[in-house]
This record gives C-alpha cells, sequence and structure tokens, in this order.
C-alpha cells in the first residue's frame, strides 16, 4: 500500500502516522522501510524538536503483519531478518535521536507495535488502548529492544510475567505499571499529545537529548564511567545559548526563551 506511513510537520513539532488501518496498522516490510527513513528524517531536521508517533484509525500499531510473515515463511525466505535490518535501527533511532519522541498509543499497540511505544520517550493514551507483548504467542522471545526496555521500566519479575503470559495490558494497568506515562480520554489523545510536544519543542532541546544520551549510557555503565560522561555533556551544555538564557532568566525572575542552540 502507498503512503502506508505519512508524515506531517506543525511548526517545530512532526508527526509520523502508521496509516494501514484497514489491517490495524500492521507493519509490512513496505511499511518498516518507510518507518525507518521517516525516523532518520526526522532524526536529521533540526527544524523538529519534537515527534509524536500515532496511528490511524482505531489501532496504535497490531504489529507485524502475519500475512506477509506467512508467505515469506512459505516461500521458505528468512522474515526474521527484519528484525536486524529494520525493527533494531528503528529502535536505535528512536533512543538516540536528539530530540523528544512520544508515542501517541490511540488504541491496541501488540508486538512489534508496542515495542515501538516502549522505545518512546513519552507514551500517552487513549483509555481505550492496549498494549501487548505477543511475542511468546508466536512462539518467539522477545526482540526489537523489549527485553531491555520492558524490565527498565517494570522490573525483572513483571517483566517475565508480561512476556511469558503474553495477555493484553489494559490502559490503566498498563499506566500503574510505568508502563504509560499518561492516559486521556479516547477523543482527547490529539490533542494532549500535541499539548506535551509543543512543551517539550519549546524547551530545552539540547538538554533532552544530553538527558537521553545519559541515560541510555548510564544503563550500560558503571558509575565511575557514567559520572564521567555526565561531566562531559555538562561542559557541553554549559556553552550554548539556551543554557545562558536560562541564567538570565532566572536571575530576572522571567520564563526563559529556549532556541535548541
Amino acid at each position: 500500500m502507498a503512503n502506508s506511513v505519512l508524515r506531517a510537520r506543525t511548526g517545530s513539532v512532526a508527526t509520523i502516522t502508521f496509516n494501514r488501518p484497514e489491517a490495524r496498522n500492521a507493519l509490512t516490510f513496505e511499511t518498516k522501510v518507510s518507518l525507518l527513513d521517516a525516523l532518520r528524517d526526522a532524526a536529521g531536521d533540526e527544524r523538529i524538536r519534537a515527534l509524536i508517533i500515532t496511528g490511524a484509525g482505531s489501532a496504535f500499531s497490531a504489529g507485524q503483519d502475519l500475512r506477509e510473515h506467512a508467505d515469506l515463511l512459505e516461500r521458505d525466505s528468512a522474515p526474521l531478518d527484519s528484525v536486524a535490518e529494520q525493527y533494531n535501527p528503528m529502535v536505535m533511532t528512536i533512543t538516540s535521536m536528539p530530540k523528544p519522541v512520544i508515542a501517541a498509543v490511540n488504541g491496541a499497540a501488540a508486538g512489534a507495535g508496542a515495542a515501538i511505544a516502549l522505545a518512546c520517550d513519552f507514551r500517552v493514551a487513549a483509555r481505550r488502548a492496549s498494549l501487548l507483548l505477543a511475542f511468546a504467542r508466536m512462539a518467539l522471545a522477545p526482540a526489537i529492544g523489549v527485553s531491555w526496555n520492558l524490565q527498565r521500566l517494570v522490573g525483572s519479575a513483571r517483566a517475565t510475567e508480561l512476556l511469558m503470559l503474553a495477555e493484553p495490558i489494559e490502559a490503566d494497568r498498563a499506566l500503574g505499571l510505568g508502563l504509560l506515562t499518561s492516559v486521556v480520554a479516547d477523543d482527547e489523545l490529539p490533542a494532549a499529545a500535541a499539548a506535551l510536544a509543543q512543551r517539550l519543542a519549546a524547551g530545552p532541546t539540547l538538554a533532552y537529548a544530553a538527558i537521553k544520551e545519559s541515560l541510555l549510557f548510564s544503563a550500560a555503565h558503571g558509575l565511575h564511567e557514567s559520572l564521567a560522561r555526565e561531566a562531559e555533556l555538562e561542559r557541553v551544555l554549559g556553552g550554548t545559548q539556551d543554557h545562558a538564557a536560562a541564567v538570565r532568566a532566572f536571575l530576572a525572575k522571567e520564563t526563559p526563551v529556549f532556541e535548541g542552540r
């Protein structure tokens, strides 16, 4: 399907939308290629200071398109190569993107769809939304960053439960587990996600990028290395226009204006 991933930009906020509503936004090869391209373009576009990822229709994304997957298995192809070639680069692009990424979870997010949402910095969900870590249902191991992200959000024991039992997690429970940032009424989701994105886009985006980098680095390093990395980032940020503006505004008891420089 052409245009299975839509792109839009309003000022400094960009939106990427899965656009296969008739298939609950299941991810075909073409969709994955288009999504990865869109993510990389958003990461490198200096005009964009915050990104929203959402789905058209009633679902965020049902995950891998199993009809296409079954066809590839029938032809003795290697459909799971897409984990290394497309899905993993998506997660790395989202997590390393020097700007905040918001998943506006408008409905069911299953399998790879849930993995993409979990990789984002914020997850704002409609009350009708749900998460399903469906890998065990397909006799597969967790992939696409789920084994890394999930236990950092909910802990090892809860991650084991959610992955092995592979049951849908309704929005309110997901919020209580720490999987979601907030839950809003279904019809309020677009406005809530846009308001958060606009707030972040107006903020100190260089600092946000450093926060993402610091958390990613410290998750895989000890205290000594993490302290050193923090000091390096502080030296860089201390020389930015945004830091100077924040100091001036604080002394003048004014609200700072950040330009991402």
